[in-house]
């Protein structure tokens, strides 16, 4: 089982590997269960060199044939079905047609070495292969999800390693697709960064300009799309709780749990516990293109059709900082936490990085901190390593923000802990001379600007 969201490399990745090793692909199209039955015998007789096209007369004569692919070498002999829910909309038995194909007693499982690969960008279609009582469960020996690129994966496929500021621009903008770089029309540098925003993202012209609305249409089974799309729209504007969205929406609290699950199982929004107290979930974007669209592009398609996109562009830098580059400088830092951080520099290994409210009785409110890496291993107490603050500004970050993450270590809970907390400052734009000299003279605190975040520990 392949599955991820479209435009992640998943056909490219399978077509590759059945070409390198002479195993058959076929992609499936959407049309009737006839006519891909057609294109499938077609492609079957091209594979095999046959002169004229094979006329399947059911799937299950079709997929019997396609597991006897394994008989005619000693070698395992790869077999992939991509788009596989578009064969399901128009033929559900599939699933139970290729259990029985597949079964212990069959000749397929006796005789052939032919392996299945059944590929597809519907997620909760291709979930559902697999759970309860679904024909397929317990058949799939892998299970692989084709996420994007990480953000220092993305760095490298865009060539932008040595440019930590522009690499981290374009993942804020577009996150980790990879087919994205080609549809953006190629990498930017500092000086034309502008002008490839506005060339490309922007300009109504562009594949790129409505992918934030393709990504949520692409999945079937919405019903209220609106709905959804406010639910992304609210997230992109710093709702974070399940309340504050409904608020935004005038919606009972109760209505949105539907669609918030929906927006999980589509990876398109992630949901985590507060780190230091249960029960208080914690909704974000998981996709930066939707949130560049529901902030930039959504609320002024008519002004950028008219006015064009660089002059849009500037007069939106604000928003970009505060609700585009900041945000997702916060989620960032929490990813390095988890997987880059080392020992040293947290004191332990966390597996655990999330973001925090904690009560001031002194400023009569709750301060929020980016990053809490906390270690929760069993058999031990759970405590708290380090927390972290991350500044997105164009600007140095100075000695009060270390100034504030002394105070908000005073106010942790006690129980958690355990040891000398450390104090994590992480910035886009570096830090100040005071900064770096008080950070220097103390063995708590950590400074991480973009170029330790992308190449660092």
């Amino acid at each position: 089982m392949v599955y991820g969201r479209r435009r992640q490399g998943k056909t490219f990745m399978l077509d590759l590997l059945a070409h390198g090793t002479g195993g058959f692909m076929f992609t499936a199209a959407q049309q009737s269960s006839a006519q891909n039955l057609q294109m499938l015998g077609a492609a079957y007789a091209e594979y095999l060199g046959l002169a004229d096209p094979v006329r399947f007369a059911t799937w299950q004569a079709a997929f019997d044939a396609l597991l006897r692919l394994g008989e005619r070498r000693d070698e395992p002999t790869l077999v992939v079905l991509d788009e596989f829910p578009f064969l399901l909309d128009t033929e559900p038995s599939l699933a139970s047609l290729l259990q029985i194909a597949i079964g212990p007693t069959e000749r397929a499982f006796r005789k052939g070495r032919a392996r299945l690969i059944l590929c597809g960008s519907a997620l909760t279609t291709m979930r559902s292969l697999l759970v309860g009582t679904a024909p397929l469960r317990g058949r799939a020996v892998l299970e692989l999800i084709v996420p994007p690129f990480t953000f220092r994966e993305a760095a490298e496929f865009w060539d932008l390693v040595a440019d930590p500021e522009v690499a981290f621009r374009v993942h804020a903008l577009l996150g980790g697709t990879p087919a994205y770089k080609a549809m953006s029309g190629g990498v930017p540098s500092r000086e034309d960064f502008d002008q490839w925003v506005a060339g490309g993202l922007l300009d109504p012209a562009s594949a790129l300009f409505r992918e934030g609305n393709v990504l949520l249409y692409e999945q079937p089974g919405l019903a209220d799309p609106g709905l959804y799309f406010s639910v992304l729209g609210a997230v992109a504007d710093g709702a974070a709780k399940r309340s504050e969205i409904a608020g935004i929406l005038q919606r009972p609290d109760a209505a949105l749990a539907h669609p918030l699950t929906v927006l999980e199982e589509l990876q398109l929004v992630t949901r985590s516990e507060d780190a230091l107290r249960g029960r208080r979930p914690v909704y974000r974007l998981a996709e930066p293109v939707i949130r560049f669209h529901q902030l930039v592009i959504r609320p002024r398609e008519a002004v950028l059709a008219a006015r064009g996109g660089l002059r849009v562009w500037r007069d939106v830098a604000d928003t970009i900082t505060s609700k585009v580059y900041g945000p997702h400088l916060e989620d960032l830092v929490r990813e390095w936490v988890l997987a880059h951080a080392g020992a040293t520099t947290l004191g332990g290994i966390a597996n655990q990085a999330r973001s925090a409210v904690v009560a001031c009785v002194e400023h009569r409110a709750g301060h929020e901190i980016d990053v809490v890496a906390i270690e929760d291993l069993p058999g031990s107490a759970r405590k708290v390593l380090a927390i972290g603050e991350a500044k997105a500004t164009e600007k140095p970050v100075g000695d009060g923000e270390l100034a504030r993450l002394d105070h908000l270590r005073e106010l942790l809970p006690p129980s958690t802990a355990s040891t000398q907390v450390r104090l994590l400052l992480f910035s886009r734009s570096g830090f100040t001379k005071e900064l770096t000299e008080s950070a220097g003279h103390r063995e708590d605190v950590e400074l991480i600007d973009l170029d330790r975040l992308y190449q660092g520990e």
